[in-house]
C-alpha cells in the first residue's frame, strides 16, 4: 500500500511539472535584463483609510487594494538592439499576475544597445509608490560609454522617460 501510494504521488508531481527538453527553459535567451522594483497600489480601491485597507480587514463590500510592483525587462531583438519592457506585477494570493505589459516606444526609437538595468536602490525597500530606475545604453556598439535614462512612475502612474542628468 506505501508503494503504491509512494509511487501514485511520484506520477502526480512529475505530470505536473512542466516539460522541458534538453537545452530549454522558460525563461527566453533573449532577455538581458530584468528588474523589479518599485510599488503600485490601485488608487480606484484605496480609500484613504489605513486600517481599512488591510487584507485582514478586506471584506466583500470592501475589498483589499491591488497592490503590486513593476518590472523592465530589455530583450535583444536579431539585430543586436533592444526593446525594453514595462510590466506592472500583481501580487495575488496565487502568486505574481500581470497586469499590463508594454514597449517603451521611447527606447525604442533610439535602437539601442542596453548594457545595464539598475533600480534606484538595491535593497528592495520603496517608500514611495512608484518606479525610479535607470537604463544604460548605447546607441552606437563602438562608443566607450554608455548614455543613462531614467524611468520614472510616479504616485499617479504617470510614465516619464528622459536622458539622466547628472
Amino acid at each position: 500500500m506505501k508503494r503504491t501510494l509512494t509511487a501514485a504521488l511520484a506520477v502526480l508531481l512529475l505530470t505536473g511539472m512542466p516539460a522541458f527538453a534538453e537545452g530549454e527553459s522558460p525563461v527566453s535567451e533573449a532577455i538581458t535584463f530584468v528588474v523589479s522594483t518599485g510599488f503600485w497600489e490601485d488608487p480606484a480601491e484605496a480609500d484613504g483609510d489605513a486600517a481599512a485597507a488591510t487584507p485582514e480587514n478586506a471584506t466583500a463590500e470592501r475589498p483589499a487594494p491591488r497592490r503590486g510592483y513593476y518590472k523592465l525587462i530589455a530583450v535583444r531583438q536579431k539585430d543586436g538592439t533592444a526593446q525594453v519592457h514595462l510590466q506592472q506585477i500583481e501580487a495575488t494570493p496565487d502568486g505574481p499576475k500581470i497586469v499590463s505589459s508594454m514597449v517603451l516606444e521611447e527606447f525604442s526609437a533610439l535602437k539601442p544597445y542596453v548594457t545595464d538595468i539598475r533600480p534606484e536602490n538595491s535593497s528592495g525597500v520603496t517608500t514611495q509608490p512608484g518606479l525610479f530606475a535607470t537604463v544604460h545604453l548605447k546607441t552606437d556598439p563602438k562608443a566607450t560609454e554608455p548614455e543613462s535614462w531614467t524611468v520614472l512612475i510616479d504616485d499617479l502612474g504617470e510614465i516619464k522617460i528622459e536622458r539622466a542628468t547628472n
